[in-house]
């Protein structure tokens, strides 16, 4: 028995694939990744030497590759992280969001399809595939409307969302017009151990302590839900086993927060683990131009998979941003090596306009 998992070299994948083999007696995992700027193998470091992690660098748009991974590993489930993810590089590079969420999940379906299709008796019944996705298909939130449920309607904002709501209604019909077992997540905003800062979270962590400017959009009063990475992890292993074919569970934290309160609390922290002479790291926040269309609130109803499969997550925003912030203390070498140029090139393109 086999799990395939796409994209996982980026952050919520490998945190999933450190967190499945972390049990001695996990199956095991064909990880394809085509290690664009924020998959990164160091992440996978820990797994070196372990057969059961076989790592593939490859696109999941190249249907040959995907027919012999799946004939040589004949997995029993494909979890489906691999996607172009943040919002601002969406708006400056839009076609390459539409390439991989779109154009890549259609390539990867079919491929699912075509050996779903081939399978007989239990392996074709219990063959699923679990498809990752995100809050931000569902759009903008007033500050008094009720938090975002399955049935919540789509309107995505930005090419990113958009991108990822296409490939979500893609999982849909596959399931609807041809019965492929799928299963869909919609998360929240998640952050810790071992993401690219280009997100909030480890951006204001790594330009704190290099001393540079806290970039805030407009206002700072975004709201979005904080999940940990770790939960996430735990919510996905529940639906793969437990989720009822072609349902849809909403992932959230439980953690309303805007975005200049979670900047504030990071600084905080830092102050106390890593304090700086030059005085409170709160110093340095910079108030900057908004992005076009920045959505103002997403908030997570995660009742239905608490319901259904009985997940709950298990820290609290206080206990998963301390154990964030200590790990990228404590890891400021996988940091030096994920700066590259083109992680500065990035950061001068997206924040040089805004001062």
């Amino acid at each position: 028995m086999t799990l395939l998992v796409t994209g996982g070299a980026g952050f919520i994948g490998s945190n999933f694939v450190l967190d499945w083999l972390a049990d001695a007696a996990a199956e095991p995992i064909v990880n394809l990744d085509a290690l664009t700027y924020a998959g990164n193998r160091q992440n996978l470091a820990a797994l070196e030497g372990d057969a059961r992690h076989v790592f593939v660098h490859g696109d999941i748009g190249d249907r040959a590759l995907l027919d012999r991974l799946l004939a040589e590993h004949r997995p029993r489930a494909v979890l489906h992280f691999a996607a172009e993810s943040h919002v601002d590089r969406s708006i400056h590079g839009p076609g390459a969001f539409i390439k991989t969420n779109v154009e890549g999940t259609f390539t990867l379906l079919e491929a699912m399809r075509a050996y779903w299709s081939a399978l007989e008796g239990d392996a074709r019944a219990a063959w699923r595939f679990l498809h990752i996705s995100t809050d931000e298909v569902y759009g903008s939130l007033a500050s008094d409307a009720p938090a975002f449920t399955e049935t919540h309607p789509y309107q995505p904002n930005s090419p990113y969302s958009a991108s990822k709501a296409a490939s979500d209604h893609l999982v849909r019909a596959w399931k609807h017009t041809y019965g492929l077992p799928v299963l869909t997540t919609n998360c929240s905003n998640n952050y810790g151990p071992f993401q690219f800062p280009e997100k909030l979270i480890p951006l204001m962590i790594v330009n704190a302590l290099a001393g540079k400017p806290l970039p805030v959009y407009g206002d700072g009063m975004q709201v979005r839900d904080w999940l940990f990475v770790g939960d996430h992890c735990s919510a996905i292993r529940a639906v793969l086993a437990q989720g009822r074919c072609g349902e849809v569970y909403n992932i959230g934290g439980w953690n309303e927060q805007p975005n200049r309160d979670i900047v504030h609390t990071v600084c905080a922290l830092l102050d106390e683990l890593r304090p700086d002479p030059a005085g409170p790291y709160a110093r340095l926040i910079s108030h900057v131009k908004d992005r076009p269309g920045h959505d103002r609130r997403y908030a997570i109803d995660a009742r239905k998979i608490e319901r259904e499969l009985g997940w709950r997550p298990a820290e609290s925003f206080e206990t998963g941003i301390r154990k964030t912030v200590q790990w990228y203390l404590s890891h400021a070498d996988w940091v030096a090596a994920v700066q590259s140029g083109s992680y500065r090139d990035w950061v001068a393109t997206n924040y040089a306009a805004r001062g």
